[in-house]
């Protein structure tokens, strides 16, 4: 069986005459229970975000404004998804190392994530996270 590691989440939308309301639930449509919520915006074009990767978190991303592309990488496979509808969000497991860039202007990204905020979670450094991921670094899972 494979393990989802990221993919796009599609939130369940009401849309009348009044405007258009999106939805999300623990454990339905967001894949765990929700520890904390953190937002982004006034992000410069061509800055970068990101360029880490978590050991425990799990997080999904929603544009509520603009639009932003995302690379993923779980050490053998790349990919780029361009993010840029309010009723969708990209999931992204703990391990996956993750880029934010090409943000529009007045983009704004909800990120919700799995725990609390712990500086510990974090791999910076890309060569690292490939040693741990490859069983060669002491941080390795056992």
């Amino acid at each position: 069986m494979s393990v989802i590691k990221y993919r796009i989440i599609e939130f369940p939308s009401l849309n009348d005459l009044r405007g258009n309301l999106i939805f999300m639930e623990n454990n339905r449509h967001i894949p765990f229970d929700i520890k904390r919520i953190f937002y982004v915006f006034n992000v410069p074009a061509d800055a970068r975000r990101g360029g880490h990767a978590h050991k425990m978190v799990q997080e999904v991303i929603i544009p509520l404004a603009g639009s932003v592309d995302i690379s993923v990488d779980d050490g053998i496979t790349k990919n780029i998804f361009h993010l840029n509808k309010p009723f969708q969000g990209l999931y992204v497991s703990s391990m996956i190392w993750r880029e934010l860039y090409n943000y529009s202007p007045g983009s704004i990204l909800l990120v919700l994530a799995s725990t609390p905020f712990d500086p510990s979670d974090y791999y910076k450094n890309y060569q690292e996270f490939l040693l741990v991921l490859r069983g060669q670094h002491e941080d390795s899972f056992p």
